[in-house]
């Protein structure tokens, strides 16, 4: 039996597999947490070891919890010794699977007895794995493609103007309204899609608790939340396990990537969060609070010896609030690609709303061969031109996204293109 089947049934499940076992001879408990544990002793007794997996988090004592339900404690939280962390070199955002036992008397949670396998790979091979922090960071020289159907528009225009590669650390700077959530949606599609070796992470801060059902089952990866309801200790606290669990899979030679929505709800809650310096920026921010949201933002990196954790991170401008705008401006150069979505072509219902001219990405020839990046830049002159006049603002994006719903590919459209040029 494994412990996060348990878990994910429900009360009425459990109370039958309980019954089933005698496991409830002196009347259903209240709490579903000691059912749970009734349960699992019960089958103990009589089955034999439960398997449990979850992701380890280490507090400062040093011994740690397997959490299988996304760095939330609750009761399935696995207890791990200080003496198994050192054994197996085990870190914060380690998936650890192996035996667990009941909790004895006096005891909270479940221990864990054997470890069997820790990200996927034998215990013994992750010992002496490399620290995320001394792998070398290089520029991102092999490209995602997020392009999939001729009807996705949204990825087919980020294909051409801001390509993503493995360790891109891309900005999506957006206005209220403008389409960010549904354009990290997409794009998360278009990685699914293409490049099914990719581990994808979607870390949503302080976003609608309908907005994250949504996400949850629209996108194949794994998604962390906390609501704009829930404290800002847990924003920080799922922000944290997101980017520990993302360093250990790149440590193991992983490409990840991780879509965080949004980095300025993220650095407003650090600034609640965090004890005051008493110095304060423009707006009410302490600039103790911009250092943790930059340790997140620039750990993404391509790396010389395997590996990569690409960060595409939402950021809010245009909200009204001078802090927004200071969080904006300090982030504004630290990534190396930015998609500018525009509220003039968002008010016209011209979607996606992406402003051409503002987007793009460095060092884009490493992810372009040179006949396609000609093509590109001639697509960007001519842009340009149609929208040098104040009055015909949007009417380059207007062309161009009707220009590529005529064309099935990308490749069909570029060569069209050059053709009628």
């Amino acid at each position: 039996m494994n412990l996060t089947e348990i878990l994910t049934k429900s009360t009425d499940e459990l109370v039958k597999i309980a019954s089933d076992l005698g496991a409830i001879n002196n009347g259903t408990p209240q709490k579903r947490q000691e059912l749970v544990s009734r349960v699992l002793k019960a089958y103990a007794e009589q089955e034999g070891p439960i398997q449990a997996g979850g992701v380890l988090s280490i507090v400062n004592d040093g011994y740690g919890f397997l959490r299988p339900n996304n760095a939330t404690a609750g009761a399935g939280d696995v207890y791990v010794s200080q003496s198994q962390i050192r054994r197996f070199g085990l870190r914060t955002g380690d998936f650890v699977t192996g035996q667990i036992r009941p909790p004895k008397d006096g005891e909270r949670y479940f221990g864990l007895v054997k470890v069997e396998m820790v990200n996927e790979l034998e215990p013994d091979a992750t010992r002496n794995r490399p620290k995320f922090e001394q792998l070398t960071p290089i520029f991102p020289n092999e490209r995602i493609k997020l392009e999939t159907t001729s009807t996705e528009l949204s990825s087919r225009l980020i294909d051409l103007l801001a390509p993503i590669g493995r360790g891109q650390r891309g900005l999506i700077v957006s206005p209220p309204k403008a389409g960010k959530t549904t354009l990290l949606k997409q794009m998360a599609h278009g990685i699914a899609a293409n490049a099914p070796d990719i581990h994808i992470m979607v870390a949503l801060i302080g976003e609608r608790p309908e907005e994250v059902t949504d996400m949850r089952r629209t996108v194949k990866g794994e998604v962390y939340s906390s609501t704009f309801d829930e404290p800002v200790e847990d924003h920080c606290r799922v922000a944290e396990a997101v980017l520990e669990r993302a360093k250990r899979l790149v440590e193991a030679g992983r490409d990840v990537v991780v879509l965080l929505d949004s980095i300025t709800r993220l650095t407003r809650a650090y600034n609640l969060a965090v004890p005051s310096s008493g110095r304060t920026l423009s707006g009410g921010m302490d600039p103790v609070a911009l250092y943790p949201p930059k340790k997140f933002f620039g750990a993404a990196r391509n790396t010389e010896e395997g590996g990569s954790l690409t960060i595409l991170a939402a950021c809010l401008v245009e909200t009204g609030s001078r802090m927004d705008d200071l969080i904006y401006e300090e982030f504004k150069g630290t990534g190396n690609m930015e998609v500018h979505l525009d509220r003039r072509l968002s008010e016209r219902r011209i979607y996606p709303a992406i402003d051409i001219e503002r987007s793009g990405t460095r060092r884009e020839e490493l992810l372009m061969d040179e006949a396609t990046l000609r093509q590109v830049w001639l697509l960007r002159r001519m842009v340009n031109m149609i929208s040098s006049d104040q009055k015909l603002h949007g009417e380059g994006a207007e062309k161009l996204l009707e220009r590529l719903r005529k064309s099935k590919t990308n490749q069909e459209f570029l060569t069209n293109l050059s053709k009628g040029a």
